[in-house]
Protein backbone atom coordinates (compact mmCIF):
# COMPACT_ATOMS: atom_id res chain seq x y z
CA UNK A 1 0.00 0.00 0.00
CA UNK A 2 2.74 2.66 0.61
CA UNK A 3 4.16 1.64 -2.25
CA UNK A 4 1.15 1.76 -4.27
CA UNK A 5 0.32 5.29 -2.85
CA UNK A 6 3.90 6.43 -3.81
CA UNK A 7 3.78 5.38 -7.02
CA UNK A 8 0.35 7.69 -7.21
CA UNK A 9 2.27 10.87 -6.20
CA UNK A 10 1.23 11.07 -2.65
CA UNK A 11 4.06 11.71 -0.52
CA UNK A 12 4.82 9.10 1.47
CA UNK A 13 7.92 8.99 4.56
CA UNK A 14 8.45 6.38 6.70
CA UNK A 15 10.86 6.27 9.94
CA UNK A 16 11.76 3.03 11.66
CA UNK A 17 14.05 2.10 14.59
CA UNK A 18 17.02 0.80 13.41
CA UNK A 19 17.56 -1.07 16.68
CA UNK A 20 14.48 -2.14 16.57
CA UNK A 21 13.55 -3.00 13.11
CA UNK A 22 17.46 -4.69 13.12
CA UNK A 23 15.26 -7.90 11.53
CA UNK A 24 13.60 -5.93 8.75
CA UNK A 25 14.34 -6.84 4.90
CA UNK A 26 16.57 -4.96 3.48
CA UNK A 27 15.58 -5.76 0.05
CA UNK A 28 12.28 -4.58 1.15
CA UNK A 29 13.33 -0.76 2.19
CA UNK A 30 15.17 -1.09 -1.48
CA UNK A 31 11.23 -1.67 -2.89
CA UNK A 32 9.73 1.03 -1.30
CA UNK A 33 12.60 3.69 -1.94
CA UNK A 34 12.55 2.94 -5.53
CA UNK A 35 8.74 3.49 -5.52
CA UNK A 36 9.55 6.41 -4.09
CA UNK A 37 8.65 5.99 -0.30
CA UNK A 38 11.01 8.37 1.40
CA UNK A 39 12.94 6.04 4.02
CA UNK A 40 15.57 6.21 6.65
CA UNK A 41 16.08 5.01 9.98
CA UNK A 42 15.95 6.82 13.42
CA UNK A 43 19.15 7.02 14.94
CA UNK A 44 21.23 4.57 12.68
CA UNK A 45 23.14 2.11 14.63
CA UNK A 46 27.03 1.90 14.59
CA UNK A 47 28.93 -0.29 16.57
CA UNK A 48 29.64 0.05 19.95
CA UNK A 49 27.50 2.98 19.93
CA UNK A 50 25.98 4.29 23.09
CA UNK A 51 22.42 4.63 20.85
CA UNK A 52 22.00 0.77 21.03
CA UNK A 53 19.84 2.24 24.38
CA UNK A 54 17.60 5.15 22.49
CA UNK A 55 14.59 3.75 20.61
CA UNK A 56 12.17 5.23 18.85
CA UNK A 57 9.47 3.60 20.30
CA UNK A 58 6.90 6.03 18.44
CA UNK A 59 4.22 4.47 16.28
CA UNK A 60 2.50 7.49 14.28
CA UNK A 61 0.90 7.82 10.94
CA UNK A 62 -0.55 11.28 10.15
CA UNK A 63 -2.69 11.33 6.78
CA UNK A 64 -2.75 14.88 4.94
CA UNK A 65 -2.61 16.36 8.32
CA UNK A 66 -6.06 16.09 9.56
CA UNK A 67 -5.99 12.54 10.54
CA UNK A 68 -4.10 10.57 12.90
CA UNK A 69 -2.84 7.19 14.35
CA UNK A 70 -1.43 6.51 18.04
CA UNK A 71 -1.21 3.20 19.86
CA UNK A 72 0.96 0.25 20.48
CA UNK A 73 0.35 -1.72 16.76
CA UNK A 74 3.93 -1.70 15.05
CA UNK A 75 3.98 -2.37 10.97
CA UNK A 76 4.43 -5.85 11.25
CA UNK A 77 2.17 -8.82 9.69
CA UNK A 78 2.16 -10.80 12.84
CA UNK A 79 -0.46 -8.39 14.45
CA UNK A 80 -3.11 -9.22 11.45
CA UNK A 81 -4.88 -12.02 13.52
CA UNK A 82 -7.72 -12.40 10.62
CA UNK A 83 -6.11 -15.14 8.30
CA UNK A 84 -7.84 -14.23 5.25
CA UNK A 85 -4.76 -11.60 5.00
CA UNK A 86 -2.38 -13.40 7.02
CA UNK A 87 -2.36 -17.08 6.47
CA UNK A 88 0.78 -17.52 9.18
CA UNK A 89 -1.53 -16.81 11.36
CA UNK A 90 -3.00 -19.80 11.89
CA UNK A 91 -0.13 -21.10 13.52
CA UNK A 92 1.23 -18.13 15.36
CA UNK A 93 0.37 -16.09 18.54
CA UNK A 94 -2.71 -13.98 18.69
CA UNK A 95 -1.36 -10.66 19.34
CA UNK A 96 -4.23 -8.28 21.17
CA UNK A 97 -3.54 -4.58 21.13
CA UNK A 98 -5.34 -1.62 20.60
CA UNK A 99 -4.83 1.88 18.30
CA UNK A 100 -6.77 5.43 18.11
CA UNK A 101 -7.76 7.19 15.64
CA UNK A 102 -7.68 10.85 16.05
CA UNK A 103 -9.02 13.47 14.21
CA UNK A 104 -8.81 17.36 14.72
CA UNK A 105 -6.63 19.46 16.20
CA UNK A 106 -4.77 16.86 18.44
CA UNK A 107 -3.40 15.91 14.79
CA UNK A 108 -1.23 18.51 14.68
CA UNK A 109 0.48 17.97 17.68
CA UNK A 110 1.30 14.36 16.22
CA UNK A 111 2.57 16.08 12.47
CA UNK A 112 4.73 18.03 15.19
CA UNK A 113 6.33 15.13 16.49
CA UNK A 114 6.53 12.96 13.38
CA UNK A 115 8.13 16.38 11.32
CA UNK A 116 11.05 16.78 14.45
CA UNK A 117 11.62 12.98 14.32
CA UNK A 118 12.20 13.49 10.62
CA UNK A 119 14.15 16.63 10.80
CA UNK A 120 16.71 14.98 13.06
CA UNK A 121 17.01 11.51 11.44
CA UNK A 122 16.53 12.17 7.54
CA UNK A 123 18.62 14.04 4.46
CA UNK A 124 16.30 17.58 4.33
CA UNK A 125 14.25 18.92 6.77
CA UNK A 126 10.34 19.89 6.67
CA UNK A 127 9.20 23.25 6.75
CA UNK A 128 6.28 24.34 9.66
CA UNK A 129 3.83 25.35 6.36
CA UNK A 130 -0.26 25.08 6.10
CA UNK A 131 0.27 22.09 4.02
CA UNK A 132 1.36 20.33 7.33
CA UNK A 133 -0.79 21.78 9.26
CA UNK A 134 -4.44 22.58 7.43
CA UNK A 135 -7.39 23.80 9.19
CA UNK A 136 -8.98 21.51 10.81
CA UNK A 137 -12.71 22.85 10.77
CA UNK A 138 -15.23 22.34 13.69
CA UNK A 139 -14.06 22.19 17.31
CA UNK A 140 -13.33 18.63 18.39
CA UNK A 141 -15.88 16.53 20.70
CA UNK A 142 -13.32 15.19 22.67
CA UNK A 143 -10.60 17.08 24.05
CA UNK A 144 -7.82 15.17 23.24
CA UNK A 145 -4.01 15.94 24.79
CA UNK A 146 -0.63 14.73 23.14
CA UNK A 147 2.28 13.74 25.62
CA UNK A 148 5.95 12.73 24.28
CA UNK A 149 8.69 12.08 25.75
CA UNK A 150 12.57 10.77 25.18
CA UNK A 151 16.01 11.09 26.56
CA UNK A 152 16.15 14.63 24.93
CA UNK A 153 13.30 15.30 26.86
CA UNK A 154 14.06 17.80 29.67
CA UNK A 155 11.24 16.11 32.07
CA UNK A 156 9.47 12.13 31.92
CA UNK A 157 5.77 14.20 30.66
CA UNK A 158 4.67 10.58 30.42
CA UNK A 159 5.41 8.62 33.12
CA UNK A 160 4.43 12.46 34.63
CA UNK A 161 1.03 12.41 33.09
CA UNK A 162 0.45 8.31 34.38
CA UNK A 163 1.47 9.94 37.93
CA UNK A 164 -1.00 12.77 37.72
CA UNK A 165 -3.84 10.42 36.59
CA UNK A 166 -3.00 7.70 39.16
CA UNK A 167 -3.35 10.14 41.67
CA UNK A 168 -6.40 12.47 40.54
CA UNK A 169 -8.13 9.25 40.23
CA UNK A 170 -11.73 9.22 42.37
CA UNK A 171 -12.80 5.68 42.25
CA UNK A 172 -10.92 3.03 39.54
CA UNK A 173 -7.79 2.93 37.58
CA UNK A 174 -7.32 0.11 34.73
CA UNK A 175 -4.33 -0.45 33.25
CA UNK A 176 -2.82 -2.64 30.63
CA UNK A 177 0.72 -3.06 29.38
CA UNK A 178 2.64 -5.87 28.13
CA UNK A 179 5.83 -4.57 30.35
CA UNK A 180 4.94 -3.36 34.18
CA UNK A 181 8.24 -2.57 35.68
CA UNK A 182 7.43 0.95 37.09
CA UNK A 183 9.75 3.26 38.90
CA UNK A 184 9.16 4.10 42.55
CA UNK A 185 6.47 6.79 42.10
CA UNK A 186 4.47 4.34 40.11
CA UNK A 187 4.44 1.98 42.17
CA UNK A 188 3.71 3.55 45.15
CA UNK A 189 1.28 6.03 43.48
CA UNK A 190 -1.06 2.76 42.44
CA UNK A 191 -0.45 1.10 46.47
CA UNK A 192 -2.04 4.26 47.56
CA UNK A 193 -4.79 4.63 45.23
CA UNK A 194 -5.44 1.17 45.97
CA UNK A 195 -5.17 1.28 50.08
CA UNK A 196 -7.05 4.54 49.92
CA UNK A 197 -10.18 2.32 48.11
CA UNK A 198 -10.30 2.86 44.90
CA UNK A 199 -10.77 0.09 41.81
CA UNK A 200 -7.20 -0.69 40.61
CA UNK A 201 -6.58 -3.48 38.17
CA UNK A 202 -3.32 -4.36 35.93
CA UNK A 203 -3.74 -6.28 32.62
CA UNK A 204 -0.84 -8.02 32.04
CA UNK A 205 0.81 -10.62 29.54
CA UNK A 206 0.02 -14.41 30.93
CA UNK A 207 2.40 -17.11 29.64
CA UNK A 208 2.43 -16.10 26.62
CA UNK A 209 4.98 -13.27 26.59
CA UNK A 210 8.15 -12.06 24.22
CA UNK A 211 10.59 -11.81 27.02
CA UNK A 212 10.25 -14.15 30.00
CA UNK A 213 12.94 -12.31 31.81
CA UNK A 214 10.36 -9.05 31.46
CA UNK A 215 7.40 -11.07 32.98
CA UNK A 216 9.73 -12.33 36.20
CA UNK A 217 11.40 -8.42 36.33
CA UNK A 218 7.03 -7.71 36.82
CA UNK A 219 6.31 -10.70 39.20
CA UNK A 220 8.51 -9.02 41.67
CA UNK A 221 6.18 -6.31 42.27
CA UNK A 222 2.58 -8.45 42.49
CA UNK A 223 3.10 -9.42 46.55
CA UNK A 224 3.52 -6.11 47.83
CA UNK A 225 0.67 -4.94 44.86
CA UNK A 226 -1.67 -7.38 45.72
CA UNK A 227 -1.34 -6.97 49.67
CA UNK A 228 -2.44 -3.19 48.80
CA UNK A 229 -5.50 -4.63 47.66
CA UNK A 230 -4.81 -4.26 43.31
CA UNK A 231 -6.06 -6.88 41.11
CA UNK A 232 -3.69 -8.51 38.56
CA UNK A 233 -4.74 -10.45 35.52
CA UNK A 234 -3.08 -11.98 33.28
CA UNK A 235 -3.75 -12.20 29.53
CA UNK A 236 -4.69 -15.95 28.53
CA UNK A 237 -6.09 -15.64 24.88
CA UNK A 238 -2.62 -14.46 23.46
CA UNK A 239 -0.33 -11.31 24.30
CA UNK A 240 -1.35 -8.51 24.94
CA UNK A 241 0.36 -5.38 23.73
CA UNK A 242 -1.57 -2.69 24.56
CA UNK A 243 -0.75 0.18 26.00
CA UNK A 244 -4.23 1.71 28.07
CA UNK A 245 -5.17 3.56 30.76
CA UNK A 246 -8.78 4.07 31.65
CA UNK A 247 -9.35 6.57 35.05
CA UNK A 248 -12.79 6.91 36.11
CA UNK A 249 -15.24 7.74 33.47
CA UNK A 250 -13.90 10.05 31.80
CA UNK A 251 -10.28 9.53 31.34
CA UNK A 252 -8.60 7.20 28.50
CA UNK A 253 -4.95 7.04 27.73
CA UNK A 254 -3.89 4.93 24.46
CA UNK A 255 -0.30 5.07 23.13
CA UNK A 256 3.06 3.62 23.05
CA UNK A 257 4.57 3.76 26.28
CA UNK A 258 4.23 0.82 28.39
CA UNK A 259 4.47 0.80 32.11
CA UNK A 260 7.90 0.71 32.83
CA UNK A 261 11.50 2.50 33.33
CA UNK A 262 12.46 2.23 29.65
CA UNK A 263 9.78 4.08 28.14
CA UNK A 264 9.95 6.47 30.87
CA UNK A 265 13.53 7.30 30.84
CA UNK A 266 15.39 5.51 27.52
CA UNK A 267 12.57 5.60 24.64
CA UNK A 268 10.89 7.76 22.43
CA UNK A 269 7.55 7.44 23.60
CA UNK A 270 4.09 9.40 22.49
CA UNK A 271 0.64 9.12 23.88
CA UNK A 272 -2.95 10.32 23.54
CA UNK A 273 -4.80 11.42 26.95
CA UNK A 274 -8.47 11.57 25.86
CA UNK A 275 -11.06 13.78 27.88
CA UNK A 276 -14.61 11.56 27.19
CA UNK A 277 -16.78 9.46 28.50
CA UNK A 278 -17.48 7.80 25.37
CA UNK A 279 -14.61 7.08 24.39
CA UNK A 280 -13.67 5.94 28.13
CA UNK A 281 -17.11 3.66 28.21
CA UNK A 282 -15.62 1.93 25.16
CA UNK A 283 -12.38 1.45 26.28
CA UNK A 284 -13.77 0.12 29.93
CA UNK A 285 -15.83 -2.26 28.15
CA UNK A 286 -12.72 -3.69 26.19
CA UNK A 287 -10.72 -3.80 29.10
CA UNK A 288 -13.61 -5.61 30.52
CA UNK A 289 -13.37 -8.39 28.16
CA UNK A 290 -9.50 -8.67 28.20
CA UNK A 291 -10.16 -9.39 31.70
CA UNK A 292 -12.64 -11.83 31.33
CA UNK A 293 -9.70 -14.01 28.92
CA UNK A 294 -7.81 -13.73 31.79
CA UNK A 295 -6.48 -15.46 35.23
CA UNK A 296 -6.54 -13.27 38.23
CA UNK A 297 -3.59 -13.49 40.33
CA UNK A 298 -4.83 -14.46 44.01
CA UNK A 299 -2.46 -13.76 46.91
CA UNK A 300 -2.69 -16.33 48.79
CA UNK A 301 -1.52 -18.91 46.22
CA UNK A 302 1.13 -16.36 45.21
CA UNK A 303 2.58 -16.35 48.70
CA UNK A 304 3.48 -19.66 48.82
CA UNK A 305 5.84 -19.64 45.31
CA UNK A 306 9.07 -21.13 45.84
CA UNK A 307 12.70 -19.59 47.40
CA UNK A 308 13.99 -19.80 44.40
CA UNK A 309 11.95 -18.55 42.11
CA UNK A 310 11.37 -15.29 44.52
CA UNK A 311 15.14 -15.01 44.58
CA UNK A 312 15.46 -15.29 40.73
CA UNK A 313 12.87 -11.93 40.51
CA UNK A 314 14.74 -10.25 42.77
CA UNK A 315 18.00 -10.76 40.51
CA UNK A 316 15.60 -10.26 37.86
CA UNK A 317 14.30 -6.51 39.11
CA UNK A 318 17.58 -5.53 39.93
CA UNK A 319 18.80 -4.98 36.32
CA UNK A 320 15.16 -4.63 34.88
CA UNK A 321 15.50 -1.17 33.51
CA UNK A 322 18.07 -2.42 31.15
CA UNK A 323 15.18 -5.11 29.66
Amino acid sequence: MLKQKALAGVAVRFIYDDFGSSDINRRFLKEMRAAGVQVYPFYRVRFLANRLNYRNHRKIVVIDGHTGFIGGINVADKYINDTRYNPTKKSAMYWRDTHLMIKGHAVHTLQFIFMSDWNFCADTDLPITHTFFPDCGQPDDSLVQIAASGPDSNRSAIMLSYLAAINQAERSVYITTPYFIPNDSIFDALRQAALSGKDVRLLLPGDKTDSRLVSMASESYFEDLLSCGVRIFRYQKGFVHAKTMVVDDNLTVVGTANMDIRSFDFNFEVNAFVYSTSVNHQLTQSFLQDQAHSAEVDLTPWLVRSKWRKVFEALVRLVSPLL
